[in-house]
Formats: structure tokens, C-alpha cells, sequence
């Protein structure tokens, strides 16, 4: 029989490192929040190679005295839990792991100083061994250097990634916690060049948008709602503003930056019907609750979180953010085309007179008598009277168009272009709306005002109920949802150990196959944690009713149905997009206009 021993200091060590560290990215983090913990106003990060050769961590936090120091790099030492009331936490770190695994890993070079101490004290620890001791001079706070990672564990040290690559999860990693903290100045330095240097204090909508793109002050609202003891805030894009992946989205729970799967599944709940399927939402969310209804307590690296309530979390992420674009969506992400722009600035080059204009000059007696203008005969006029029939009645004169704009953010219509796009003059510029796009999301608001989602989602009964089998996990994720699935027109109930009984379909998707959609709601109950399929698939109806029911490209509009039009859609909460996520309408401003003719 094998014995059993206690693992030396070192292999404890080395083990904790491959939960805590897997890259350089995931050693700066633990620095970083250590120094955000410590009560730093002022971080600076440097860089060299990604993290690969060196990482350099400075803050001007509280510091820590010699015997401090030695103890941070004992292993579940931490002054982050002044008792054992683990569900209390609100520090980002409490576990007492990081720096001691770092340690055992890397070159690792401890240098602080606490307010008010004559000097510093610095501690060199390389692979798990002192190497190092002694006073140091720098200013009150803490220094961390970090060197040569995994350097005597090459088969760990083989599975890090190119410098390019280890460098933009680290670029990553102070994103997502500059973000939550716009209180602190961050400055990251790559080498010799400075990526960028935070000042503190300059609010959220600022820090976000410098951090995550900078039209996304322009092309999102801000959010700040409370319910209960909950609290959401952030800046979310519109949806005509979306990306095609999801890493665009930061999600931070009590300020801690997170990769929850009920968030996720949250914001593609809230977007469902103003996005395609294949596009993302563009957002920062910041949501807040009681310590002791969230565990963050769950993954050595923290970046999981578990909800006491999570079905009130997640309605309050989907209510508060369609809240919030229900008074901000009637825009549309408005930075025109660039390539757009580029082809009207062309000016056309002719190297002759146009054949149109030669025709008239040159090559004509205009002295000549000329042919009058004559009536069609009688082969042109046969059928007259079948298509265009005499007019009835008298003609009115029509209204007078308004001319003032000022009280129309979608301004006044003008004409039409194509018999597609409406013309309108704004205050501020000129306004082309695409008439389909506009109409069709006009007509899917009208639908569920008149409660078409409830008929759509209307049972049918099957004559002879369906058996599917799955797995048994899946039937205990299908039979957790069922009264859910119920609301939409889906009845099943458990069958045995791993067979579902599927009682009746919403009449929309009748004659969907059973077991496929069973399947695929599964899927999406195992990677959202909700049953966001469903509903997709009822939206897709909606939104092809409203597609069939609103008007076309290619119809002529009179004057006052392009005005009616365009009043409607300033009363219409999501009126900026259409169903699929495009924009509605643009706007090219004034100055945009005259730059085209070279006035500015």
C-alpha cells in the first residue's frame, strides 16, 4: 500500500501557482487588485515583452512594514478577512494564495514601505527560494517586480503564448479593472511606449469610453437603476453600435470584473429582438448587491460568481437595460461611413463635354423649323382606358408643408430618394430614413402593444404526446425551465429518468421537429443558464409578421405619410433599429454637408 505524506512547502506551492497563475496576465491581475485593496490612488504597470520577460507593478497604497511582507508570502495569509465571516468579503482578494504562488514560480521582488516608515524593505524570492533581504529606497507604497515566469518549469513555460499575444490578455486584464475603479489614475507602460495613462476622478462614462472605444459615448446610454437592495449602472450601446464577438462586454459584480454565464445569457435576453443572431452588444455593467447574496467564493481566480436570487438578477439586468434603451434607442449609431463620405468627395473628372451638351451646340440648325409635339396615336392611346382611368372629382390644393424643424429631432420630410429613402431636414442636419426598415419596426411595437406575442405563443395540443429522450442531466435542466417554457406555449414534464413528455407546441412553431427543439433548448439551459431559444424563435415570427406587414422599398409615399412616419417613430421606444440590429435612419450634421462642398 503507497504511504501517505504531507507534500513538501515548495510542490503546495507549485500546485496552488497552476490554479492561481496560469500566464502572465493572470499573475498582473493578482498584483493589481492587491495594490486597488491596499487604498492606491496612483498604479503604474510596466510591461516588458507581454509580461514574458518582466512585470512591473507601483502603487502609492498603504504599504507594509519587514515582518508584513514575510508574512504576505506565507501561503492563506491575508489581513483582507478580519474574521471568518467569508460571505462578507469586499475586498477583490481574501484568499491568501497569489503572491506565494507567484513566488514559486518566477523571480518575484517585494519592495514597501508604509506611510510614515524612514525607509523601505525589499524581499527577493526566486522559485519558491529567498534569494534576497534588505532595506530599499523608495516612496511610501509597495513595488512588485515579477521576472522570468515558469523559468525553471519548462513544460510550463512551453504552453505560454508569442509576447503579442500574452501582452494583449494583460492589456485586457487592467481594462477590466481601470474600468471599475475611475476613482484611481492607472498608467500602463509596453516597453518603451506608454499605452495609456488614466487620470482619476474622470468619471464613468468617460473611463469606459476611453478604455472600450470612444463613439461609444456618443452611441450608448448610461444606466442607473435600483431595485430593492440592487443596484445597476454602466453605459450600454446602442444596438445599431454592436460588434461580432462578445469580448466587448464587461461585466463587474461589487466591482469585481466577472465571466458569469447568467450575465451573458442577461444581455442577450435584453437585446434579443434588436439584435441579429450573429452580432453583440457592446456594454459595461456594474452591478451591486449585498455581500451575502453573491458568492464570489467559487474559482481560486474569482472570475466566477454564484447569486443567492439568480432569476431576480437576471430580471433585473433584462428590465433595466430595456429601460434604459427604450429612452435612448430611438437613436441610431450615427458616425457616418467612411468609405461613404470618401465617394462623395470624389469630384468627377470629364475629360470632354457630355454627349447631351454637344448635341445641343454644335451639329444643329436652330434655324430650322422643327417638329410640334403631337397627340399619341391610337396604338399608344388603345389602352387608355383600362389603365389610366378619368379623374373624379376635383383637385384640392394641397396642405402646406411645416417648415419649422426645431421641435422634430427626426425633422421634416422633404422628398424621397428611390422611392426607398425619406428626405427629412432637421435642426441640426440632414436625416435619410430607410421607410421599410423604419415601418417594420413600427409595425412589431403595434403588434406586442396588441398582445400578439400571447397569440403567437398560444398552445397547441399534440393528439399523441411526444416521448424524447436525453440524457438525465439534460431532463433535470428541461424539467428546472418547464414552467418557464410553459409561458411561451412549450408543455413538458418529466417522463423517467431521461425521457421528457412533450404535451403541446406554441402555435406558431407547430410543426417544428419535437426532439430537435427540445435539444437545442437544452443546449442553450446549459450555456446561458435560461431558455433564450424559445423566445428567439417567437421573436422570429413577430418580426416576420411585422416584415410582411409594413410597408415595401419601392412604394411612393406622399408628403404627410413620410411626416406621419416620421412623427411615429419619435414616439416609438426602439425606433433607432430594426429588427435585425441595422439602423433605422442616419443623420449627416451640417458640418458634414459643408465639408463636402469644401465650406470648411
Amino acid at each position: 500500500m503507497p504511504e501517505i505524506r504531507r507534500l513538501p512547502e515548495n510542490l503546495v506551492n507549485r500546485i496552488a501557482a497552476g490554479e492561481v497563475v496560469e500566464r502572465p496576465s493572470s499573475a498582473l491581475k493578482e498584483v493589481v487588485e492587491n495594490a486597488i485593496d491596499a487604498g492606491a490612488n496612483r498604479i503604474a504597470i510596466k510591461l516588458v515583452d507581454g509580461g514574458l520577460t518582466s512585470l512591473e507593478v507601483t502603487d502609492d497604497g498603504c504599504g507594509m512594514s519587514p515582518e508584513e511582507m514575510a508574512l504576505a508570502l506565507e501561503r492563506h495569509a491575508t489581513s483582507k478577512l478580519p474574521n471568518e465571516a467569508i460571505e462578507q468579503v469586499a475586498t477583490l482578494g481574501f484568499r491568501g494564495e497569489a503572491l506565494p504562488s507567484i513566488a514559486s514560480v518566477a523571480r518575484f521582488t517585494l519592495e514597501s514601505r508604509p506611510h510614515g516608515a524612514e525607509q523601505g524593505w525589499k524581499r527577493v524570492v526566486d522559485h519558491g527560494e529567498i534569494r534576497d533581504e534588505g532595506p530599499a529606497a523608495l516612496p511610501p507604497g509597495t513595488r512588485v517586480r515579477i521576472e522570468n515566469l515558469f523559468g525553471k518549469i519548462p513544460a510550463r513555460r512551453k504552453f505560454l503564448r508569442t509576447p503579442r499575444s500574452e501582452y494583449a490578455a494583460c492589456k485586457d486584464v487592467v481594462q477590466r479593472l481601470a474600468m471599475a475603479r475611475p476613482d484611481i489614475a492607472i498608467t500602463l507602460d509596453h516597453g518603451d511606449r506608454r499605452i495609456f495613462g488614466l487620470q482619476a476622478g474622470e468619471g464613468l462614462a468617460n473611463r469606459v469610453a476611453q478604455l472600450v472605444a470612444r463613439e461609444l459615448k456618443d452611441n450608448g446610454v448610461a444606466i442607473d437603476l435600483e431595485r430593492g437592495a440592487m443596484r445597476l449602472t454602466g453605459i450600454a450601446g446602442l444596438p445599431t453600435y454592436n460588434r461580432g464577438i462578445a469580448d466587448h462586454q464587461y461585466l463587474f459584480v461589487n466591482g469585481r470584473p466577472v465571466k458569469d454565464r447568467l450575465l451573458t445569457g442577461a444581455v442577450r435576453g435584453a437585446y434579443a429582438d434588436m439584435l441579429a443572431r450573429d452580432r453583440h452588444a457592446v456594454l459595461a455593467l456594474f452591478l451591486e448587491l449585498p455581500c451575502e447574496d453573491v458568492d464570489v467564493n467559487v474559482h481560486p481566480a474569482k472570475s466566477e460568481v454564484r447569486f443567492r436570487d439568480a432569476q431576480a438578477v437576471r430580471g433585473f439586468i433584462v428590465s433595466g437595460l430595456r429601460q434604459a434603451l427604450a429612452t435612448g434607442d430611438k437613436r441610431s449609431a450615427q458616425s457616418p461611413d467612411a468609405g461613404a463620405m470618401a465617394r462623395w468627395q470624389q469630384e468627377p473628372v470629364r475629360e470632354e463635354p457630355a454627349a447631351a451638351l454637344r448635341s445641343m451646340f454644335s451639329g444643329r440648325d436652330w434655324s430650322a423649323p422643327q417638329q410640334r409635339v403631337a397627340e399619341a396615336s391610337a396604338a399608344w392611346r388603345g389602352v387608355e382606358a383600362d389603365v389610366m382611368a378619368q379623374p373624379q372629382g376635383r383637385a384640392e390644393e394641397a396642405a402646406p408643408v411645416t417648415q419649422a424643424t426645431d421641435e422634430y429631432p427626426l425633422g421634416i420630410a422633404r422628398g424621397q430618394v428611390a422611392n426607398t429613402y425619406i428626405v427629412a431636414e432637421a435642426k441640426d442636419g440632414l436625416v435619410l430614413v430607410d421607410q421599410h426598415a423604419a415601418h417594420e419596426r413600427l409595425v412589431l411595437e403595434r403588434l406586442r402593444e396588441a398582445g400578439a406575442e400571447e397569440a403567437v405563443a398560444r398552445s397547441q395540443a399534440l393528439l399523441i404526446p411526444e416521448v424524447v429522450e436525453l440524457d438525465e442531466t439534460s431532463c433535470d435542466r428541461l424539467e428546472d425551465a418547464a414552467p418557464k417554457l410553459a409561458e411561451h406555449g412549450l408543455a413538458i414534464e418529466r417522463f423517467g429518468p431521461s425521457a421528457m413528455l412533450l404535451r403541446s407546441l406554441p402555435h406558431a412553431i407547430a410543426r417544428t421537429d419535437p426532439e430537435k427543439l427540445l435539444r437545442d433548448i437544452d443546449d442553450d439551459l446549459a450555456l446561458n443558464g435560461e431558455a433564450l431559444l424559445l423566445g428567439e424563435k417567437l421573436d422570429l415570427v413577430l418580426a416576420t409578421m411585422a416584415c410582411h406587414g409594413s410597408v415595401r422599398a419601392g412604394r411612393v409615399l406622399r408628403v404627410d405619410e413620410m411626416n406621419s412616419l416620421l412623427r411615429e417613430m419619435e414616439r416609438t421606444p426602439r425606433s433607432g433599429q430594426c429588427n435585425h440590429g441595422r439602423p433605422t435612419w442616419v443623420k449627416l450634421s451640417m458640418d458634414d454637408v459643408e465639408k463636402l462642398f469644401g465650406r470648411h
